[in-house]
């Protein structure tokens, strides 16, 4: 083959996603640099998920709309430092090749070299042994190749490019000590890899391979400390730059990367201060997308993971949900239950549910929706496993499935459980207020959009007044016996806003009473629950 059209290129990244899916486990069990949290892989995984979701409604007849959906897809889905760098490494490839009618061996490798300058750029301090490394010696040897014999199809250029990434790949342990400390290969770099050579697979027509068995964990070799928080945010209509809001945020931790396009700006940092970062970026934008995950905590979920097999104290049952929202995923996760990320506009895939439920140790596996939408993928998951015995409770909201895990004990077994979680899902009232998307007309309710919108249980009661509002009058009007409210705010939500609508409550509800917590999901500028 010795041209790319635009529906050939589309299909190989869709096909390598699927590629680096086999080998998301594997990436992530190298995972030591810059922290032992074991979620190169996923994130890399979800950020090429991100490309497949907008290929799959671009014109695949057009070169542009094939490289914007590669481009733009990665630069909204990209999770983690692994997947903000390879979002980065994509927009220089389809920089190069946007206003090409088909790619050639030639084309190509100027779209690698590309690749590697926008990554290396994206990157305060780029650190040599990491996927900057690979990507760019995967470059120089596709360079080599086409200069030796220009004549050489796509095909032979892609191999010859992945020969030498693989030797820079290996080469990633003398360049980073804590990667020989481990004994270990990049993960990144192995995972730029996989992405390559799933391109590659497709265009010889090569089957899936079966994903390889974990045999070691890296993370093992490391004592648990505390790393700080994995912080990201994704900005619509950022009234500053990326480079402006890189220089507002670079105090607040390091692993520090802020790119842009097309009105948004994107950021990933290391940081001991999470809110205070969120809080500050938001006033330069809408805040469309944050997450937080506590790197201690990811490294001692992994560590437990892979002490699983020679334990013989595994409990009977575990439990998995559908999270968003940082402040959320503490709560569930303080109460033993393994997080699957995603929910209202972001539903995880099947394949996403049945991997988080193999992740678990325990052979039964309650699976918590906490959204409608997400019931039917989780009762297929539920159907397709064969590891495990997924067993799912129909929870719709976040506050349902609190309820639930409030009632886990994972010593009991699924009989006992299943009853006691439901009656824990059914005390509990959810209530969420957002913005309308759109001007409609809902249960008899005329709806303008960007009005302020409150939901109970999913269902529509209150539009109209203030996000404050809603809180207070959703919950005058749903209170019978209840003693507890919990508010989840998000980053757009001030401290002083919350504040007042605490004591908006308390002067209401006085016998109730009010916690305030910070990480709701980015959808909802309030998600409260009731019980």
């Amino acid at each position: 083959m010795h041209s790319l059209t635009p529906q050939q290129l589309a299909a190989c990244f869709i096909y390598a996603t699927d590629w680096l899916g086999v080998f998301k486990d594997e990436t992530n069990a190298l995972n030591v640099y810059p922290v032992p949290d074991g979620d190169t892989g996923t994130n890399m995984h979800l950020t090429m998920q991100s490309v497949r979701r907008e290929l799959d409604i671009a014109d695949d007849s057009k070169m542009s709309e094939v490289s914007r959906a590669i481009s733009y897809g990665s630069l909204l889905g990209a999770r983690g430092n692994s997947g903000v760098i390879l979002s980065q490494l994509l927009k220089g490839f389809t920089e190069v090749i946007r206003d090409l009618t088909e790619i050639t061996a030639t084309q190509l490798t100027t779209a690698l070299e590309r690749a590697a300058q926008m990554g290396y750029a994206a990157v305060m301090k780029p650190v040599e042994g990491t996927i900057l490394t690979v990507a760019r010696e995967t470059a120089e040897g596709a360079r080599a190749a086409i200069n030796a014999d220009s004549s050489l199809s796509v095909t032979a250029l892609l191999e010859a490019a992945i020969a030498a990434g693989r030797i820079s790949l290996a080469n990633t342990q003398n360049l980073l000590p804590v990667l020989k400390q481990a004994g270990v290969v990049d993960s990144g770099g192995a995972g730029f890899l996989h992405v390559l050579t799933g391109v590659l697979a497709k265009l010889e027509g090569t089957a899936l391979p079966e994903a390889p068995v974990i045999e070691k964990y890296a993370q093992e070799g490391f004592e648990n400390e505390e790393f700080g928080y994995c912080t990201e945010f994704l900005l619509e209509n950022a009234t500053k730059s990326a480079p402006e809001i890189r220089e507002l945020v670079q105090e607040f931790g390091d692993s520090l990367l802020v790119v842009g396009a097309e009105g948004f700006v994107k950021g990933h940092i290391h940081t001991d201060d999470p809110d205070g970062l969120l809080a500050m970026v938001a006033r330069y934008g809408k805040m469309v997308r944050s997450k937080i995950e506590d790197m201690s905590e990811q490294h001692t979920e992994i560590l437990s993971m892979a002490g699983a097999a020679s334990r013989t104290d595994v409990a009977p049952t575990g439990v998995v949900a559908v999270v968003s929202g940082y402040g959320l995923v503490k709560v569930y996760r303080s109460l033993g239950v393994r997080i699957i990320s995603g929910g209202q506009t972001q539903n995880p895939s099947v394949q996403d549910i049945l991997d988080a439920a193999n992740s678990v140790e325990s052979d039964d596996v309650i699976v918590l929706p906490n959204n409608k939408n997400v019931i039917m993928a989780a009762q297929k998951a539920a159907e397709l496993a064969t590891d495990k015995r997924l067993y799912v409770l129909p929870t719709k909201t976040l506050g349902q499935g609190l309820g639930a895990a409030l009632a886990f004990l994972p010593t009991s077994s699924v009989a006992e459980l299943l009853p006691a979680m439901q009656a824990g899902a059914n005390r509990v009232l959810t209530f969420e207020v957002t913005h309308a998307s759109r001007t409609a007309s809902i249960d008899g309710r005329e709806i303008t959009e960007g009005e302020v919108i409150g939901l109970r249980d999913d269902a529509l009661i209150y539009n109209g007044g203030t996000s404050e509002d809603a809180v207070v009058e959703m919950l005058k009007g749903s209170y019978t016996t209840q003693e507890i409210v919990t508010i989840f705010t998000n980053a757009n939500v001030t401290p002083a806003q919350a504040e007042g609508l605490v004591s908006r409550v308390g002067a209401a509800l006085p016998q109730l009473s009010v916690e305030v917590r910070t990480g709701g999901p980015d959808l909802y500028e309030y998600l409260v629950t009731l019980e």
